[in-house]
C-alpha cells in the first residue's frame, strides 16, 4: 500500500520534494500516476479527474494520513534508531511536537511509530483517498497484500496509544442506554483520570434531559470544554480530530460507527450492550478496568477489511439515440476513443455487505456479474449478496452462504434465491474488482444497499463496482484471544453445530 508507484501525490511539507507542491502540480501528478492508459483499467470506470463528484477524492495529504494506525498503512514505520532523523526532516525548525505511539513487541522487541496525526488541524478537513477502481490490478494487489501483512503484524503487538480525544457512540434510539452513556462520560471526564480527555457524545444528548450535560459540568467543573458534540458530518468530514472511538450497544452500534467514518476509522473499542456479539468483544460491567488498562497498557487491533463501493451510472450519449447498448460490450468489449459510457454518483465504505435485489419489484432480478476483465455470469435471482469476511454471518449467512473467519482476505458473493438449481456460493480474492450491473434489456431496475442503510435505485444501464478498500476497520480486541474469539461467537450467537451428543455403545 505505500508503494510510490500509485501514491496520489506527496505530503506539501515533504522536505524530499523541495517546497510546497502547487494545486495544478498535484493535479497533473494524478494525472501521470493514473494516466488513461493503465492495464486493466476500462474507461467506462473512469471519471475526468475535474469531475464535481470525485473532487474531494484526490489526496493531497496521503503522507499525513490521520489515523496512527493508516499511517502504518501509509508505510510510517520507524525503527528506533532513525526516530529522531526522521523528526528533524520533518520539521527543520525544531519545532515537530508528533506524537509518538510505543508498539510493544513481544520477547523485548520494541519500535516507535510517528503518528503525524498529532499536528491535526481540527479545522481541516480529513484527507481524501484515490479511490480503488481507479487502480491498476497489481496495485490493488499490492495494497491488499500490504493491509494482510500490517494486520498480521498488528495481532502479536500490543499498541500504546496517545489518546486524548475520545469518541463515544450509543446504540441509536435506545433510551436505556443513556444513562450508561452518561456514566461513561462523566468517569472519563472526571479529574482523577492520568489524561484530561476530551469527550464527544451525540449531539442529541446535549439537550437530553437523562443526560443532563449541564449538571454533569456542574458536578464536574474540570470537565468544562472538555464535554463536546458530534453529528454525522462532523464524524465523516473530521476523523482526524478523533484518537479513539468507544461503542456501547450491539453490533449495529459498531455497524453504524463504520458508516460515521467513510474513510479514516480511528481504533474502536466495543463493549457489548445488545442482542450479538461478533464485533463486541468487551463486558461494560468492567468498562473502568478495561478502558484504564487500554489507555495505560495498550491495545491488540485487528484490521477488518471493508469494501468500496462505487455507483457508476449509465451515460446518455448523442451516438446512441435509438441504438441497441449492451452493458457486457461497455465492460469487457473492445474499447473505442469516445466519450464515457458511464460515470461515479456515490461512493460508500462498507464493514457487511453491498446487496442488489428487486426491492419493491415484483418480478425477479436481472443482473450480470463480472469480476475485473471477465464476465463471470447472468444472475437471474431475487438478487446478490456481496459480503466481505466480516459480514459471512449476516444476509451472506442467511442466504445460504458460507461462513468465513473475519482475517481471510476474500470477498464472498451469494445468490438470493436464485431461480436456477446450479448456482452456487462463490468465494472470490480481496484482489478483484467485483462488477455488479442491470442489463440495458433487463424488466426492472434494481436496488442496491449498503451496510443495510442507503437504498439506491439502480437503473438499466447502471452497475456497482466492489473492490477492497484501502482504509480497513481497526477493531479492539482483548487480549490474548484473537484466534479462538470467532469460533466462540458463531457457537455462542449462532449455536453453530449444536446437537444431542450420540450415545456411545454399551
Amino acid at each position: 500500500m505505500a508503494s510510490p508507484n500509485w501514491r496520489a501525490s506527496q505530503s506539501r511539507e515533504d522536505p524530499s520534494h523541495g517546497e510546497a507542491s502547487s494545486d495544478s502540480e498535484l493535479h497533473n501528478q494524478l494525472e501521470v500516476v493514473f494516466s488513461p492508459d493503465s492495464n486493466h483499467r476500462r474507461k467506462s470506470s473512469l471519471a475526468c479527474g475535474d469531475h464535481p463528484k470525485l473532487a474531494r477524492c484526490h489526496d493531497q495529504f496521503d503522507r499525513n494520513t490521520a489515523c496512527f494506525v493508516h499511517s502504518l498503512l501509509s508505510g510510517e514505520w520507524t525503527g528506533p534508531e532513525t526516530l529522531e532523523d526522521i523528526e528533524e526532516s520533518r520539521s527543520p525548525t525544531g519545532e515537530n511536537q508528533s506524537a509518538i505511539s510505543e508498539i510493544n513487541f513481544p520477547e523485548d522487541q520494541h519500535m516507535s511509530v510517528v503518528d503525524f496525526a498529532a499536528n491535526r488541524k481540527p479545522e481541516e478537513r480529513a484527507p481524501s483517498i484515490v479511490q480503488s477502481r481507479h487502480l491498476t490490478k497489481r496495485q490493488l494487489s499490492d495494497m491488499a497484500w500490504n493491509v494482510r501483512k500490517l494486520s498480521k503484524k498488528l495481532g502479536s503487538i500490543k499498541l500504546k496509544l496517545t489518546v486524548r480525544t475520545v469518541f463515544l457512540v450509543t446504540k441509536a434510539h435506545d433510551e436505556s442506554l443513556v444513562t450508561l452513556t452518561r456514566e461513561v462520560t462523566q468517569w472519563l471526564l472526571s479529574k482523577d483520570r492520568d489524561t484530561q480527555y476530551t469527550v464527544y457524545v451525540e449531539k442529541r444528548l446535549e439537550a437530553h434531559p437523562t443526560f443532563d450535560a449541564a449538571g454533569l459540568i456542574q458536578e464536574e467543573p474540570s470537565a468544562e470544554g472538555r464535554l463536546k458534540y458530534w453529528d454525522n458530518q462532523l464524524a465523516q468530514e473530521y476523523p482526524q480530530m478523533f484518537d479513539f472511538v468507544i461503542t456501547l450497544g450491539g453490533d449495529g452500534t459498531v455497524l453504524y460507527t463504520s458508516w460515521l467514518f467513510q474513510r479514516i476509522v480511528p481504533p474502536v473499542l466495543s463493549f457489548s450492550l445488545g442482542s450479538l456479539g461478533f464485533l463486541t468483544k468487551f463486558d461494560f460491567d468492567n468498562y473502568q478496568k478495561t478502558l484504564t488498562s487500554a489507555f495505560r497498557d495498550g491495545v491488540i487491533v485487528s484490521l477488518r477489511l471493508r469494501f468500496e463501493c462505487t455507483i457508476m451510472r449509465s451515460k446518455t450519449r448523442e451516438q446512441d439515440q435509438g441504438a441497441k447498448r449492451d452493458l457486457v460490450e461497455e465492460l469487457i468489449g473492445e474499447e473505442s476513443e469516445d466519450t464515457l459510457t458511464h460515470t461515479p454518483d456515490r461512493v460508500f465504505e462498507i464493514l457487511n455487505d453491498v446487496v442488489l435485489d428487486r426491492g419493491p419489484n415484483p418480478t425477479m432480478s436481472s443482473i450480470e456479474l463480472f469480476g475485473d476483465d471477465e464476465h463471470f455470469t447472468t444472475v437471474l435471482a431475487d438478487g446478490v449478496v456481496v459480503a466481505t469476511p466480516t459480514g459471512s454471518t449476516a444476509y451472506n449467512l442467511a442466504a445460504g452462504g458460507s461462513l468465513s473467519h473475519p482475517e481471510n482476505p476474500i470477498i464472498l458473493v451469494t445468490a438470493i434465491c436464485a431461480h436456477t438449481l446450479s448456482f452456487r456460493p462463490i468465494i472470490l480474492p480481496d484482489t478483484i474488482v467485483l462488477r455488479m450491473g442491470v442489463p440495458y434489456d433487463a424488466r426492472t431496475s434494481s436496488w442496491a444497499s449498503f451496510d443495510g442503510r442507503e437504498r439506491i435505485e439502480l437503473r438499466p444501464g447502471d452497475y456497482v463496482t466492489v473492490s477492497a478498500s484501502r482504509y480497513p476497520f481497526a477493531n479492539v480486541l482483548p487480549h490474548g484471544r484473537r484466534s479462538e474469539d470467532w469460533v466462540h461467537s458463531i457457537s455462542k450467537t449462532l449455536n453453530w453445530n449444536s446437537r444431542q451428543r450420540q450415545k456411545g455403545f454399551r
